[in-house]
């Protein structure tokens, strides 16, 4: 909502904002731009008839008193995805889907379009290096938007891509999430199914076939619009360093693992439809870092190396993992996971982990049951823990101290550790922490 915010601000909008809590570096962000809220909290008396709009964030209950007031004046209401499909209407839409790699491929698309000097408008899910802001809205004839799956607003119930309208769509892949507002497997794809469906005659969906249910849904479904499939590009990895190989010439990359190059050549095929050739993409291509949190490595030694990570689902973790292991071959492959949101955290599908984690030589889950409280979730035991991910000799962990304890006494000769989540660990700062990891001494 801040990038938003600071967006609709560039652009020449007067623009207010509340909220009961901003926090770093929103809060920053917002001052240095000179619109950060005078006051912490809800003031509906500061609603009028001269509003153009009001927009409404996720985390925004249905009772908040100025969501109240704006209905009563009559105000025009847009969710978020409602307001970025408001002012990109006039543009070609791309829009990039899928339950795991979605801010990866649009991160890609987006360092390769301004590499190429293309004027485009967009929304990704992460702070990208080049990138002042998350969100741009400008007079750009291009919007490549990333497409979340979850729920637009507390006033709206449909998932936020189905607002966008787009001419061109990617489905990286399909792995049940948001068990919370998707009870079943079947319900989430469906999802995905009308994503598909809103498809112009002259648009253009591209997806991963080595993705079964993505396959699936997109070759039984008839559609109008044209079907790209793709798969791995060829790629050889030496030394540490994956390349792409492309009329006998080799492209080194910054990113590493099957499912970055999947994820890569997807957001290829997507550049070509607005006129990128192939190696134009590739010699864009070679200078990208990745998004942060997304196998971001924080800190080095000759002994250790340490990656921070995203992942939080069981596909995330399979993948991540497997990437990791597939590039250090030599090293031991510490992999560290917290479980996090609604869904990790509920026993009924905390079985969806079976075998995620078993490419790492180690495994490590942590969860707190003050979080499982919170959500007002049936408690988890460590014993339920160890048997949903099917290692005998996973180590689980309910108390963050005693992880920090444990990762600091391990003597480190020539590892990786890999830490995976959407959290913290209750409030480590994953960063620092990784920094004091790297230089202890060694035996």
């Amino acid at each position: 909502m801040h990038n938003l915010a600071l967006a609709l601000h560039k652009k020449g909008f007067h623009v207010t904002g509340s909220d009961d809590e901003i926090n770093e570096p929103s809060l920053t962000r917002l001052k240095n731009a000179g619109i950060l809220p005078e006051s912490i909290g809800w003031f509906p008396e500061r609603l009028n008839k001269e509003l153009d709009a009001v927009i409404l964030g996720m985390h925004a209950r249905s009772d908040n008193p100025e969501l109240i007031r704006a209905k009563e004046l009559g105000l025009k209401v847009f969710s978020y995805p409602e307001y970025l499909y408001e002012q990109s209407k006039d543009k070609k839409r791309i829009v990039i889907g899928g339950s795991h790699g979605k801010t990866t491929i649009t991160a890609m698309l987006l360092h390769v379009l301004k590499y190429h000097k293309v004027d485009f408008d967009f929304m990704v899910g992460a702070q990208l290096e080049g990138f002042d802001t998350m969100v741009r809205l400008s007079d750009a004839p291009v919007i490549v938007l990333e497409g979340d799956e979850y729920l637009s607003s507390p006033d709206d119930r449909r998932p936020k891509f189905h607002l966008y309208q787009a001419h061109i769509a990617l489905l990286s892949g399909i792995a049940w999430d948001h068990i919370n507002v998707f009870p079943t497997f079947e319900n989430y794809v469906e999802q995905f199914r009308i994503f598909i469906n809103q498809l112009p005659a002259d648009g253009v969906l591209v997806y991963c076939k080595e993705d079964e249910v993505v396959k699936d849904l997109c070759e039984k479904t008839v559609l109008k619009a044209n079907k790209i499939p793709y798969a791995l590009p060829p790629s050889k990895t030496t030394d540490g360093i994956t390349s792409l190989i492309y009329n006998n010439r080799e492209y080194p990359l910054q990113v590493f693992g099957n499912h970055n190059l999947m994820n890569l050549e997807g957001a290829r095929l997507v550049a070509e439809q607005i006129g990128i050739a192939h190696q134009q993409f590739l010699e864009a291509i070679t200078s990208f870092k990745g998004a942060a949190r997304r196998l971001e490595k924080v800190a080095e030694s000759d002994a250790l190396i340490v990656f921070k990570d995203f992942a939080h689902s069981p596909s995330k973790l399979l993948a991540t993992t497997s990437a990791v292991k597939q590039q250090f071959t030599k090293r031991n492959v510490i992999a560290c996971m917290e479980l996090h949101t609604f869904s990790s955290l509920n026993e009924k599908f905390l079985d969806q982990y079976a075998g995620s984690m078993n490419e790492a030589d180690e495994a490590i889950v942590y969860f707190n049951p003050h979080t499982i409280a919170h959500k007002k979730l049936s408690a988890l035991s460590t014993d339920q823990v160890k048997e949903a991910f099917g290692r005998s000799d996973i180590k689980v962990f309910n108390d963050s101290d005693l992880l920090k304890e444990y990762l600091k006494k391990k003597q480190y000769i020539n590892d990786v550790l890999l830490i995976m989540t959407s959290g913290n660990f209750d409030g480590i700062n994953i960063n620092s922490f990784a920094a004091e990891l790297v230089t202890q001494p060694t035996n």
